[in-house]
């Protein structure tokens, strides 16, 4: 397998508009981080792409994607999903493209963005929108998606609640509040584990660092990246203090497994 960050930074981005702070004016790669999302490619070939960030154009360019095979969604909140226009790129290619995710998330999305889904608006083929196919994912289900079980896994996101999912070894939570021990069973054996972490003191809706260190203990996984990740952490700074078996994830940071 080879799980790919696309984007490893929080709603705001990093650099954040208007902050001259030392992390937003860094030279360091790695402190620029576009908005939550991965790619993960199976050992059959199979691509899946974790949800659509406002970047998301860009975020293939730099990895050379051209292709996908599925998009798997986390939740509908802005930083995750208002890219899904730029799967129109795909799709002219491809044909229709299959979206999984929770059925309630999936249907605002096609409430949201009327003019890719209602088969009532008139097509005009001068702008061409995204061919997509929604298809609902039930939590603890697995299921195959080109050629990799899929395990979605409901957790909460303070009000909201959103899907993380095992991948065969590989485990993606991100904007998760708690991971329960039922959950954490569920992960038992994942090499690589990819988990939000916000600030160093507690957040309603996402874990702290501290927190997110905890989780990867109880979890077990080899390598844990925390991703989601602020303004207010250098990269290096972050990596030097975490303990052994813990670092941040960044933007274009590639592992394979």
């Amino acid at each position: 397998m080879r799980l790919i960050v696309l984007g490893s930074g929080t709603s705001f981005g990093v650099p954040q508009i208007g902050c001259e702070c030392r992390v937003c004016r860094s030279s360091d790669p790695r402190d620029r981080r576009s908005r939550v999302a991965a790619v993960v490619e199976g050992d059959e070939g199979g691509r899946l792409l974790i949800d659509t960030p406002p970047e998301l154009r860009l975020q293939l360019l730099s990895a050379g994607i051209g292709s996908l095979d599925a998009v798997l969604y986390t939740h509908e909140h802005a930083d995750h999903l208002h890219g899904i226009d730029d799967l129109r790129a795909i799709s002219v290619k491809q044909g229709k493209l299959p979206v999984y995710g929770p059925e309630e998330m999936l249907r605002s999305v096609a409430s949201r963005f009327g003019y890719i889904f209602d088969a009532s608006e008139v097509y005009d083929p001068a702008t061409p929108r995204p061919q997509l196919e929604l298809i609902p994912l039930a939590s603890g289900v697995e299921v195959k998606i080109s050629g990799m079980s899929v395990l979605p896994l409901e957790l909460d996101h303070g009000r909201s609640k959103v899907f993380g999912y095992r991948i065969g070894r590989l485990a993606y939570l991100t904007d998760v509040k708690r991971v329960p021990s039922a959950v954490v069973e569920r992960l038992r054996g994942v090499e690589v584990l990819v988990l939000n972490a916000l600030f160093e003191h507690p957040h309603p809706a996402h874990l702290s660092i501290p927190e997110a260190v905890e989780v990867a203990r109880a979890v077990g996984a080899k390598r844990t990246l925390l991703t989601h990740l602020t303004h207010k952490f250098a990269h290096a700074e972050l990596a030097s203090r975490l303990p052994a078996g813990v670092e941040p994830a960044y933007d274009g940071l590639t592992v394979l497994f």
